[in-house]
């Protein structure tokens, strides 16, 4: 089993004005973050949603593609779905991680907002010399929130475009795959 599982976070995070929101779950989220976990190795995909109707709505899309029609059709979706766990809270993603004594929050983000970052090389150092289990948690919207960023025992570096772009506004998804790759890819 991975020592490495990932959280998708819709509360609390950051609108464009930076205040606290709960944002919608998106079915191309929680495929693609699926397929990026499955592909790298993580253990788990959790989905922290605070709203009843919208963990039911993730329970009823990996219940049609791991269990459904959906598995008879295309297997491999279904091999990624079946990662995919919904929580209430992040806490509770963390403690069915292994929590806290076990492991490590680590978070990534657009802009450090401050914050010491680590290099990807840094992470993937500290992966291998560590036996600690590591949520790395991604934020819907703009953005984690404060005191999920304050919480965390380490703060990703963001990830850049090509240089001389002013451009930076990947979707969450991308970001996944891309520091999963960084993180966990054949080298």
């Amino acid at each position: 089993m991975s020592r490495i599982a990932i959280a998708l976070v819709h509360h609390p995070v950051l609108d464009r004005d930076g205040e606290v929101v709960t944002t919608a779950m998106t079915n191309l989220d929680l495929h693609d973050m699926a397929r990026s976990a499955r592909t790298y190795g993580a253990s788990a995909m959790y989905v922290a949603h605070p709203i009843e109707a919208q963990r039911e709505l993730v329970r009823r899309i990996r219940e049609h593609w791991v269990e459904g029609s959906g598995k008879k059709r295309i297997p491999d979706r279904a091999r990624a779905l079946e990662l995919v766990r919904t929580t209430v809270t992040l806490d509770e993603a963390i403690e069915l991680a292994g929590g806290r004594a076990a492991g490590e929050l680590w978070t990534t983000a657009a802009a450090s907002r401050g914050r010491t970052a680590s290099s990807f090389s840094a992470a993937r150092e500290r992966l291998a010399r560590s036996d600690k289990t590591v949520l790395l948690v991604f934020g819907t919207g703009w953005g984690l929130a404060p005191d999920v960023l304050e919480a965390a025992d380490v703060h990703l570096e963001p990830i850049r475009g090509a240089p001389g772009s002013d451009f930076n506004h990947l979707s969450v998804r991308a970001a996944c795959a891309i520091a999963l790759d960084r993180l966990l890819g054949e080298r």
